[in-house]
């Protein structure tokens, strides 16, 4: 069965050869969560642990990808796979939307819910004096004083990277499928760099909220959510970074073909999502 799969790839599903890449990924995972138990508990020999766990893992991630960009360069992968790696990308993109959505669900909780019922009860006069029902808040009991981040500055610059990295994407698409490799390559690289102009700009943000804002992730209900939500977002865009470097360097190596290349339509799907998140935070976590 595997090997008629592997002779004849387009009539059926293609089978690979069975390979190691699973269970080193469990070991690599296995070690740095066995690290950071150690870690927790002030072990400081968990380090070790964790550093051996991302190494294995770096190193699984280099060979597993490795070997499906071989397999899908040697012509293995037909219509079967690529309907496989749609849906498969399609319901990561999901999980990622419920992932941002239980984020924003404690946001608004917070905002709507939370702080208004803590401000309303009888008792408050009691037991917070001075705590009142609005945004930003830290939350009663947090009476040391911090200034909100604001939208027009940074966040807005940051805003027009992103859309406009969205646009370069685009524009690399749509060379490809053109067949134009030198525009393809150009707008690439320019999103990338789009890219990592955004994460300079959050590192100099998050720089300036801790030293003059006495913003943290320690200010409260306000602090957390703030540095949860934009953090895990600059998290994704550095990931999406990452695999829009290697889709330039195999574009470079002259890999995709304007008729398969869903790798790259792949990355494109997440980096708009990345855009997409971008909006509702700018909106709901900065401008509102």
């Amino acid at each position: 069965m595997a090997q008629s799969a592997t002779t004849t790839p387009h009539q059926h599903y293609y089978v690979p050869q069975p390979m190691p890449w699973p269970i080193m990924g469990s070991i690599a995972l296995f070690c740095m969560t066995t690290g950071a138990v150690f870690v927790f508990n002030s072990h400081h020999a968990g380090w070790i642990s964790i550093a051996a766990g991302l190494m294995i893992l770096l190193y699984m991630l280099f060979r597993w990808f490795g070997a499906v960009i071989g397999e899908s360069e040697g012509g293995k992968y037909g219509r079967w796979e690529d309907v496989s790696f749609r849906w498969g990308m399609s319901w990561f993109i999901f999980s990622e939307v419920m992932f941002f959505a239980g984020f924003f669900g404690a946001l608004f909780y917070t905002r709507v819910l939370s702080v208004p019922d803590l401000a309303s009860l009888q008792s408050q006069a009691l037991l917070w004096p001075n705590f009142s029902a609005h945004w930003p808040s830290a939350g009663p009991g947090f009476t040391q004083p911090f200034t909100p981040m604001e939208a027009w500055g940074i966040p807005a610059v940051n805003t027009a990277l992103l859309l406009s990295s969205g646009v370069t994407v685009t524009i690399a698409h749509w060379a490809l499928k053109e067949n134009r490799r030198g525009m393809l390559n150009l707008f690439l690289a320019f999103t990338i760099a789009l890219g990592v102009l955004f994460l300079a700009f959050q590192a100099h943000e998050y720089m300036h909220a801790y030293s003059q804002l006495n913003l943290k992730l320690t200010t409260g209900v306000y602090g957390s959510t703030f540095f949860m939500l934009t953090g895990f977002h600059g998290f994704h865009v550095t990931c999406g970074a990452i695999m829009l470097t290697v889709i330039l360097v195999r574009c470079m190596r002259g890999h995709f073909k304007p008729d398969h290349h869903f790798a790259f339509e792949a990355v494109a799907w997440y980096w708009h999502f990345v855009d997409v998140v971008w909006l509702g935070l700018f909106i709901f976590v900065y401008l509102l």
